[in-house]
Formats: C-alpha cells, structure tokens, sequence
C-alpha cells in the first residue's frame, strides 16, 4: 500500500496528492466537503448534519470556538456549489412537479398527446401535423415530466429519490438542476434523431439515466467502490433494449449526464466556474446540433 501524506492532525493537501484534500481524521480518504464552522476537510463518515452544511465531529462538540466561516473561506461541495441546509430540496421540487403533471395527465387525457416528444406525425384528431419538427420544440422539454402509468412513475421517482440527492449535496443545487435537465434534453434529442418520428416517447427516464451516469463519474471521483453502481448501471441498460423502452432516451441521457458530471466534478479549482460553465453550454450545443440534423431530415 502507498503512503499517504499527512497525519490526522494535518491532512494532506489538494497541491501535494494531485486531488482533493484528505478528510481530517481519515487522511486516506479524500473529499469536497469542509466543516462549516473550522472549514477543515470531512468525509462522509465524519460529516454531521448541521443547520447549515456539515460540521466535524470536534465542531458539534463545541471544541472549534464560535467564529462564523467568512465568504472565501465558506464550505462547499465537491464541484464548488455551496452547501445548502436542505440537499434535497431541488429532489423533492422535481419529484412533486412530476407528481403534479401526472395528477394532470390524469384529469385531462389530451396532456400527453399535445406534450409528448414525437418528431412529426399527423394528428388523427385534427388532421394536421404535430412534432418537434413542426416547430414545437417545447416537447423535448415537456416530455421529460410527463407519465401516463403507474409503474413507469413510480419507478422513475423512487430512482430519483434514490440518486437526487447525494448528487444534490454533492454538486449543489445549481448545478444538479443542470445536471437534470441537461440530461433530460439529451435523451429527448437522441429519440427525436433515432426513433421512427411518429413514435411518441415521454418519462424522466432519460434524465433518470443521467443522474445515474453522474453517480458513477461520482463515485470514481472520490475512489468509492465502484461495484454497486456498474451493477445497477448494467441491470438498467439490459432493461432498456426491451420491447417498448425508449432506449434512445436512456442512452442520450446517460451519456449527456456522465459527460456534464465529469467536467463538473474534475473541474480545476482555479477555474471551476469557467470549465463547469463551458461543459453546460457545449452540452447544450450538441442537443442543439442533433436536433437541427433531424429537423433537416425530416423537413428538408
């Protein structure tokens, strides 16, 4: 086993290992997360839920004085978000929105046909033609929140509640909000290209598939075992190429989240928001190119 730098008293430094700094008490595991109060390094062993972020076991026993950390020395997460008192409030905002519009899919059976991503077809009910390739751009969006079973709901929200909100505390809320959408639009392009374009598709798997991606660009971050996730990465893709699975959506989303954690989380901390800026907005440039392609296919 390699040495590692640093003692209990004095952890290593980001500089020294090429990394993240390593948790106080345990040196040999590193980590974005600093005590509110000290602003020394914790791991998740040593984290203690606080009114405000974490705090180190020696801060909750009120051995670290009572000065408030200052703005530049404020803690943060992994990807340089600040620390919020609730990690799962974005969570339990997109998990009641999508809720809300299934109650509303419910009452009003026209929703998910008007809203749905489909690239053109024609309306049977109106006889005109309908689809992202007929202007309404906004289905790559809408679809991303729209369910019409049970089952489908139930699971895309349970794996929401399950992966939102480490990804949450360990990203920020800005930027895993980023994180979903981006994800989302991506497995919307990626249908919109691949499927027959009067095949509808609709369901938060393929932003689902990205906070996936992300956990395991995580998890390989901050040197977690890794066995857990490939596992349930692998379960899931077999999944998807099931008769009747949006495949195209699980995919898109799936690549599109794992690159946008990537650049979010191994960002150089002198110029995070840059990098982690210019990886959203490249992201997003690539859904904009996919779908203008098919949009020419289709049209042209």
């Amino acid at each position: 086993m390699d040495q590692v730098s640093g003692s209990p008293q004095e952890p290593r430094r980001a500089d020294e290992s090429g990394g993240l700094p390593g948790c106080y008490r345990h040196p040999e595991q590193e980590t974005g997360i600093r005590c509110a109060r000290c602003d020394r390094p914790i791991c998740p062993q040593c984290m203690v839920n606080a009114s405000v972020g974490f705090q180190c076991p020696e801060c909750v026993r009120g051995g670290a004085g009572t000065a408030h950390p200052t703005r530049a020395t404020a803690p943060r997460t992994i990807a340089g978000g600040p620390i919020a008192a609730d990690p799962r409030l974005v969570t339990k905002i997109l998990l009641g929105l999508n809720l809300v519009v299934y109650a509303a899919t419910l009452a009003v059976r026209t929703l998910a046909d008007d809203y749905a991503m489909i690239g053109l077809a024609v309306d049977p009910q109106r006889y005109e033609l309908v689809g992202v390739a007929h202007g309404e751009w906004y289905r790559l969006l809408t679809a991303m929140f729209l369910h019409t079973e049970v089952p489908h709901i139930a699971m895309n929200m349970l794996s929401l509640w399950w992966l939102g909100p480490s990804l949450e505390a360990a990203l920020g809320r800005t930027r895993f909000l980023a994180l979903y959408l981006l994800s989302g639009l991506g497995g919307s392009a990626l249908s919109y290209l691949l499927a027959a374009p009067n095949q509808p598709s609709l369901g938060a798997s393929g932003a689902i598939f990205g906070l996936l991606g992300a956990t395991a660009v995580l998890m390989r971050r901050l040197n977690y075992d890794m066995r857990p996730v490939l596992i349930l990465l692998g379960i899931n893709l077999v999944i998807t190429f099931l008769p009747g699975i949006a495949s195209q959506a699980h995919i898109g989303g799936l690549v599109v989240g794992a690159a946008v954690a990537f650049g979010m989380v191994h960002a150089p901390r002198d110029r995070r928001t840059l990098v982690q800026t210019a990886t959203c907005v490249v992201a997003l440039l690539a859904i904009v190119a996919v779908v203008w392609v098919r949009t020419v296919q289709l049209t042209g």
